[in-house]
């Protein structure tokens, strides 16, 4: 048999040979002090030459930001981090407001089957009106806002669908109907979300409710809010459109069986009486735990907010 051609070796690839950066002694000090590696460093010197100020611009471009404090924050979360060696991350542990409210959104939103539905509607109205009350004389001490409006709605709906007003009780596999409104506000706060509530808010005349709502942000905002002012709530409004979003799909206070998402208010063309014209827009959006509210009574409910919103008079009508 004819003899086989011994196997050539396979060619040797050379190692890649990393390209010579041209730096002085000192600029190679300095750049071991900032912890900078020369071969990130784009050169500006003569010749390809890496200058001082190209390390330090390097190191500059590396370092961590500064993470914002807040004004009047006497105890920012930042200072409670362990910066890590280059400063590049900050390790803050998870406890107080935030820790509180990221176990109470897991356990809600693992627990109870959110359900969500959408209502876009013309609140050229409820502007209007806005507008009225912030020149009454009656209102000349307080701040009048949509969302002064848009709470007065909710606490509308909930008397003419009290059912909604519930939570479940999973130890006892009872659901319990609640005979009063604790109207929960969502907060944002330097150190993460709060849901504080007006207690008895069905109770309130429209300035009050004004008052409450005023004085409820305020403390939030503040830092001042307690465990009590969070406890026991029965519905929540989360004023999305202060932030410029049209809607979302919110996640149930626990204990609670819904919570509505207030949009940004735009004026955009709207067919109105048959013609399009510029009106005041707005989207709402009603997330709800669905054994306890089904997709009638949602909708029913979400409804009822948006007619009071389009035309306050309803309001009146419905008592």
């Amino acid at each position: 048999p004819a003899r086989q051609a011994p196997a050539q070796p396979a060619p040797v690839q050379p190692a890649p040979v990393r390209p010579q950066v041209l730096a002085k002694p000192p600029v190679r000090k300095l750049a071991r002090d900032l912890d900078v590696d020369l071969g990130s460093v784009t050169p500006t010197g003569p010749g390809g030459i890496v200058t001082r100020e190209d390390v330090v611009a390097r190191a500059s471009e590396a370092s961590a930001h500064k993470l914002a404090t807040y004004p009047g924050d006497d105890a920012p979360w930042l200072a409670q981090g362990t910066v890590s060696d280059g400063g590049r991350q900050t390790r803050v542990p998870v406890k107080s407001v935030r820790k509180r409210t990221a176990e109470a959104m897991v356990a809600s939103a693992f627990s109870a089957p959110h359900v969500t539905v959408f209502h876009t509607l013309d609140i050229t109205k409820t502007m209007k009106l806005v507008a009225r009350l912030r020149e009454d004389r009656e209102f000349a001490d307080v701040r009048v806002t949509p969302l002064l409006i848009a709470a007065k709605a909710v606490l509308t709906a909930v008397r003419r669908h009290p059912e909604i007003n519930a939570s479940w009780d999973d130890a006892a596999q009872e659901i319990v109907y609640k005979h009063y409104v604790n109207l929960g506000i969502a907060a944002a706060t330097p150190r993460g979300l709060v849901v504080p509530n007006i207690k008895d808010a069905h109770t309130l005349g429209l300035k009050d409710l004004a008052l409450g709502i005023s004085e409820l942000t305020a403390t939030a905002r503040a830092g001042r809010t307690t465990p009590m002012d969070m406890s026991d709530g029965t519905i929540t409004i989360t004023n999305v459109g202060v932030f410029g979003i049209d809607t979302g799909t919110p996640i149930l206070n626990p204990g609670e069986a819904a919570i509505l998402a207030f949009g940004a208010i735009r004026q955009q063309p709207w067919v109105h009486k048959g013609k399009i014209k510029p009106r005041h827009v707005t989207q709402l959006a009603l997330s709800f735990d669905h054994r306890l509210v089904d997709g009638a009574l949602g909708a029913k409910f979400l409804s009822d907010v948006a007619a009071v919103l389009a035309e306050p008079a309803q309001g009146l009508v419905w008592g």
